[in-house]
């Protein structure tokens, strides 16, 4: 789920060496650990396999000691760490990025509401009135950014640049609506003594930013104080991460950055140990269990995937240039933007940790990790068949 950076010092979407793009290399990596995941699940190591992800494991010391399984720790703790990186980018592409300019983050602003919109619809139909499986209406809506992007590095210059950048936002503004529709629907019942402590770290994190203090250090050291005080209280302790990530300073004045240092500090961390490792721990599938692409569930999450990302972002798409509202990327057509719509599709470690929280661990959960490989692989192939010719150069007045 990262991205090509904005302006900063490193080069964007890049190796340093500038040959093969991180997020190429990410994407290859994330998909061998779910693929070892699913082979595990699926062979003789299968119990100890599963059996390892609940070891306890305990930080702190004494009074002050928090344990939990391996599973939760990755779910509550890699995963607060992984939205910090989300979080600061999605402020760099509010402050620096592509949605910085009004105009230009209104389509992909648009097709986002329809990408999250229509998906959600298409999962609610076919669970019907079901409520145990109501609440993973948001499972669907959510974009994984670095198996999406990874596609669109592979595929090279097929994809117009200007069509990356959206697919780019698009992917951005997904995750920061799962990011409030996780904090709004799958938070427990709520500690006020715990709140009031969250409360007071993030006035001391506004404190911070206010009077320019471009340290990282006190930044992560609030933020933890956040994430335990979030942990207790109820809510998702990984909203730390994006609170944090939004008073980290852009610019210290003399021409240096600590968001931009500490996204670069993150950035191969998130992409090269901890998204793998969430998949390694969530993507195991046992197909002689319980899991069945026929469930309503798996079926559910797999084709809104598949129907109503790509849908929902046409028809928001085709409503805001007919409309005269925003107009199509550059060198860009309908097939290419079905074939952006399609990537969108790609849900898969987002998907997967909405799921994990609207359902725990379990045979539902199952059923959730097989919907959204399935729907997430399907999606992947479609939007590369769509991408793969090359798209012709045309300008065009209604092209930007």
């Amino acid at each position: 789920m990262s991205k090509t950076a904005s302006p900063g010092p490193k080069t964007a979407g890049s190796d340093p060496q500038g040959t093969i793009p991180l997020e190429v290399i990410a994407s290859l990596i994330l998909f061998a650990a779910a693929i070892a995941a699913l082979i595990a699940a699926n062979s003789p190591i299968a119990a100890p396999f599963k059996s390892f992800w609940e070891l306890p494991f305990t930080i702190g010391l004494g009074d002050f000691a928090i344990t939990d399984s391996l599973k939760l720790w990755i779910k509550n703790g890699l995963m607060a760490i992984f939205f910090l990186h989300v979080g600061l980018e999605i402020k760099n592409e509010f402050m620096e990025g592509a949605l910085s300019d009004r105009k230009r983050a209104i389509l992909p602003l648009v097709a986002a509401v329809g990408g999250i919109a229509v998906p959600a619809l298409i999962y609610l139909v076919m669970v019907g009135a079901d409520r145990d499986l109501v609440r993973g209406w948001a499972i669907p809506t959510a974009t994984d950014i670095a198996f999406a992007i990874g596609v669109v590095g592979l595929l090279g210059s097929r994809v117009p640049p200007a069509l990356k950048a959206f697919l780019l936002a698009v992917a951005v503004i997904d995750d920061l609506a799962a990011i409030t529709i996780i904090a709004v629907f799958y938070s427990g019942a709520i500690q006020l003594a715990p709140l009031g402590i969250a409360v007071a770290a993030t006035i001391g994190l506004m404190v911070l930013s206010s009077v320019r203090v471009t340290l990282i250090a006190p930044y992560l050291a609030v933020g933890l104080l956040l994430w335990i005080a979030l942990y207790y209280s109820g809510l998702s302790p990984t909203l730390a991460g994006v609170i944090t990530a939004a008073f980290v300073p852009m610019g210290d004045g003399q021409g240096g950055s600590p968001l931009h240092r500490l996204e670069g500090l993150l950035r191969r961390p998130v992409l090269f140990v901890i998204m793998p490792i969430f998949a390694l721990a969530n993507a195991g599938v046992a197909f002689s269990g319980t899991a069945s692409v026929t469930s309503v569930l798996a079926y559910s999450v797999a084709l809104a995937l598949i129907i109503g990302k790509p849908a929902g972002i046409l028809l928001a798409v085709a409503l805001a240039t007919w409309t005269g509202l925003a107009a199509m990327p550059r060198d860009t057509g309908w097939r290419q933007m079905a074939g952006a719509g399609a990537l969108a599709g790609i849900g898969f470690t987002m998907s997967l940790f909405v799921g994990y929280l609207a359902f725990g661990d379990g045979p539902a959960m199952d059923q959730v990790r097989l919907g959204v490989l399935t729907g997430s692989a399907i999606s992947a192939l479609i939007g590369a068949a769509l991408l793969w010719p090359r798209a012709e150069s045309r300008p065009s007045a209604r092209s930007a």
